[in-house]
């Protein structure tokens, strides 16, 4: 049964996990194949901004594999290998490494990273079509408040 055949009642009483773990698949497979459609993979966009003084990293340091695979650790996938991605990144001038094996975003990588980060809004615009920023904002505060309730992290 499709929730639009299901009845207001019959909603309440279905587990929240189950359709969240759904979502959570749905939307990072379409969130996955917008971004191979234009030519890079999350992981690489998640190293860049890693690496990014303009984004993620505190301070535009390099860091090494274990070092952003720890600050990625909240997201990253197990099937991710941040060693491949970072050898493509490589090859492409848009990440360096030094002696300590730190990986160094370049100037051409962060070029990169604001053009990969202007997908964005196109990729958010097709998930959110038909939801309204206010139903959106609900489901937000009752994802949070389930995970208050569960004893997990809330942002």
């Amino acid at each position: 049964m499709t929730t639009q055949q299901m009845t207001d009642a019959e909603l309440a009483g279905q587990p929240a996990a189950y359709w969240t773990g759904l979502a959570y698949e749905a939307l990072i497979a379409f969130t996955r194949a917008r971004q191979a459609e234009k030519g890079y993979t999350q992981p690489q966009f998640w190293l860049l901004r890693n690496l990014s003084a303009n984004d993620i990293s505190p301070d535009g340091e390099g860091m090494t594999l274990p070092e952003l695979r720890a600050a990625m650790a909240s997201y990253i996938r197990p099937e991710d290998d941040l060693a491949a991605e970072a050898e493509v990144l490589l090859q492409r001038g848009w990440l360096t490494r030094d002696a300590g094996q730190r990986l160094w975003l370049t100037e051409e990588g962060e070029r990169a990273r604001v053009e990969l980060a202007a997908n964005a809004p196109a990729i958010r615009a097709a998930l959110h079509e038909g939801i309204d920023d206010a139903d959106y904002v609900t489901t937000m505060k009752v994802l949070q408040r389930l995970l208050h309730n569960a004893g997990g992290p809330v942002a």
